[in-house]
């Protein structure tokens, strides 16, 4: 289900914003399967005009891209060792 869109943490095909992202990851932490009108309460979580429809397909993606990850499919970042340190 992915759009081929890919963006450094992948397909996210929606055009969601990093921020509204985040607000899906932790709806989806917060609201497992098991929860009555999951849908609706990660929309809601999500805010703004978001629809049932959009969370349904955000998580379609997502799940689309951990399938690419886990196969090898997706290329993980190369770090240097030294990467993250101020140098003078």
């Amino acid at each position: 289900m992915g759009s081929g869109h890919f963006s450094s943490s992948c397909s996210y095909s929606l055009n969601w914003s990093a921020e509204k992202n985040k607000l899906f990851e932790n709806a989806l932490a917060i609201y497992d399967k098991d929860v009555p009108q999951r849908w609706q309460q990660i929309a809601k979580l999500v805010g703004g005009t978001t629809t049932e429809q959009e969370v349904k397909k955000q998580y379609e993606i997502l799940l689309d891209d951990i399938k690419r990850i886990e196969s090898g499919k997706v290329p993980l970042p190369k770090y240097t060792r030294n990467s993250g340190k101020y140098k003078d």
